[in-house]
């Protein structure tokens, strides 16, 4: 069984009441929920919060709410803690790892990248793209030149559940999923906020012409 899940904690710092900030005309997180809602691979969907407005925003959005412990919506509390509770709570083989600090994601790019996961084996699977960022002062060469690493842009992970449980979320064979660089949008300030909104309102108006 393939499970998708979004966390959605009530106590975000830089954008206060991020997940559910309107953006392009809807709540943050419908965003997310709405592309789950359009895979057709995964069997189930869940977002995972303790915060009763959040979980009656994503309700009316159309997806079900994994009502999380206290202890795992802190400062401290990581996502792997998240997906930990998740698996106790719901028998699966795969999950599906949806940030809705990540809106942006084309038409089918979630089952693009379950197959991909199915496909090739691999213990986890996430989108990115190259990046070639370097300390100012620690480095001659031309950007050109320069080998950069993937960096995983927070918009979709796939992970074996096994490995969820045992407290890993990454296993030894890693698959990367290069994706465009307005999927690579992450929000974490106002900022990233501005430009996901104009990235998605472009997307809108593109598809209704």
């Amino acid at each position: 069984m393939i499970l998708g899940i979004t966390p959605a904690r009530g106590g975000s710092k830089g954008i206060p009441r991020k997940n559910i900030k309107v953006i392009a005309g809807k709540p943050l997180i419908a965003w997310t929920i709405g592309a789950a809602k359009q895979s057709i691979l995964i069997d189930r969907f869940v977002v995972s919060t303790e915060d009763p407005e959040i979980a009656m925003v994503s309700r009316g959005c159309g997806a079900e709410v994994l009502e999380r412990p206290a202890e795992y919506a802190t400062d401290e509390a990581d996502t792997l803690d998240v997906l930990r509770h998740a698996v106790e709570k719901i028998p699966c083989d795969v999950v599906v790892l949806l940030q809705a600090t990540s809106p942006v994601r084309r038409a089918g790019l979630i089952d693009e990248c379950v197959r991909e996961f199915l496909d090739s084996g691999c213990d986890s699977l996430a989108t990115g793209f190259i990046c070639k960022y370097m300390e100012y002062g620690k480095n001659d060469l031309r950007r050109q030149d320069l080998e950069g690493f993937f960096y995983d842009d927070g918009n979709i992970y796939v992970i074996k559940a096994d490995l969820i449980r045992k407290g890993d979320r990454y296993g030894s064979r890693i698959a990367r999923k290069f994706v465009g660089r307005p999927e690579n949008v992450e929000i974490d300030d106002d900022f990233d906020f501005w430009l996901a909104e104009k990235v998605l309102l472009e997307r809108g108006l593109s598809e209704n012409k």
